[in-house]
């Protein structure tokens, strides 16, 4: 493994953190090729009558940089 750049994005999903973050792996990997890791920053839920609607990861993804 070579240099590994590191991007923050937040991954959602109305059943689970581990779906959000499965969930924003997802959505990278259909821009970013080579993703090797990725580290979950912070867990977060929105909240409406009492319930949890929405789960939210903050995610940092890590992918090998592939330039000359």
């Amino acid at each position: 493994m070579g240099v590994i750049i590191i991007r923050e994005m937040v991954g959602t999903s109305p059943k689970s953190w581990s779906d959000a973050a499965r969930q924003a792996v997802a959505t990278a990997s259909r821009t970013v090729r080579n993703i090797r890791t990725i580290e979950v920053v912070k867990s977060t839920a929105a909240v409406e009558n009492g319930e949890i609607v929405e789960y939210r990861v903050d995610l940092k993804i890590g992918f090998e940089y592939e330039g000359a």
